[in-house]
């Protein structure tokens, strides 16, 4: 145990022939006890302080491991977003890839229906364009026959009308 300043206080010496002179004793114990409290208190404030200084160190680790962690879940959620963000867009870039591809098939379709519809058109119109020429053909050679002349006016027959 620790010696205290009442122990100090309270150290009796023996006498002796010859021994010291018991003023000048008294006197530097007074003189311990003054410098052995003044230790104590300013060990006790040194504690003090210690432990105020611990506690705000224990504080900033706290703070320095809070950090630490969010730093680490931001970044672990940067990380997802990015992740996530490349599967849409690869996702969007595959849906793009067979919306072009559909809407290249459906031209490609729609493009040969009009060209058969076109080479169906030019056949209607060579089947049109023949039996148009042989109707005026035909209509021609009834003009050109001699069965007309006999309805001209003049050629005696019935009261010609003139056409």
């Amino acid at each position: 145990m620790p010696l205290t300043p009442l122990d100090i206080h309270n150290k009796e010496f023996g006498r002796s022939f010859r021994g010291y002179d018991e003023d000048e004793v008294n006197e530097f114990l007074d003189q311990v006890i003054k410098d052995y409290e003044a230790l104590i208190r300013e060990n006790k404030d040194l504690q003090s302080q210690v432990a105020t200084l611990q506690e705000r160190l224990d504080h900033f680790a706290t703070i320095e491991e809070t950090l630490s962690k969010t730093i680490i879940v931001a970044q672990e959620a940067a990380d997802e977003v990015k992740n996530n963000s490349k599967k849409e867009a690869q996702l969007i870039l595959k849906e793009a890839e067979k919306n072009a591809d559909r809407i290249i098939n459906e031209s490609l379709a729609r493009s040969r229906k009009i060209a058969l519809e076109i080479e169906e058109l030019k056949k209607q119109a060579s089947v049109y364009r023949t039996r148009f020429r042989t109707l005026v053909e035909a209509q021609l050679e009834l003009l050109s026959k001699d069965d007309w002349k006999a309805l001209e006016p003049g050629n005696g027959e019935e009261g010609g009308q003139g056409f």
